[in-house]
């Protein structure tokens, strides 16, 4: 089954269910993926959903951080409830000894040695970590690595 597919059929069982918080935010997601297909006019694979759910959660992580500066804890709490539906949908996430071994396996198959390198390095470990961790935290690691 496909994660898409996967998607569709609790959007179905939430109906049913009578879950609003929810059927809305897998409304959110399935609006968001049919957008990505009609723009690129082709079919997205578990990948490119992945991709679509990772920038959802980036999104809504932004907005709570900025709720949060500007005092408003209820629309924070409430993107806080999305980002959780939203992460049920992404694989598991990496812990950092994890992250730490797959940058530097990606540092040392490509021969990177300085900063120069760093596109190439990310090339390597964004298709590795894509959903399952914060793509500025893993940044932020090969920089301090290739430093």
């Amino acid at each position: 089954m496909t994660l898409k597919s996967r998607i569709q059929d609790d959007m179905k069982t939430a109906m049913k269910a009578g879950e609003k918080a929810r059927l809305g935010v897998i409304r959110l997601i399935m609006a968001a993926i049919k957008q990505r297909e009609v723009d690129e006019r082709t079919e997205l694979n578990d990948e490119q959903v992945l991709a679509v759910l990772d920038k959802m959660v980036k999104q809504r992580r932004d907005s709570i951080k900025q709720y949060k500066d500007a005092g408003r804890n209820d629309l924070a709490e409430a993107e806080q409830a999305e980002v959780e539906i939203i992460q049920g949908y992404l694989p598991a996430a990496l812990s950092e000894e994890e992250i730490a071994t797959i940058v530097e396996q990606a540092i040392a198959e490509v021969g990177a040695e300085s900063m120069k390198d760093m596109g190439k390095v990310m090339g390597k470990v964004k298709p590795q970590v894509q959903g399952r961790a914060d793509m500025g935290a893993v940044s932020a690691l090969v920089k301090q690595k290739l430093s």
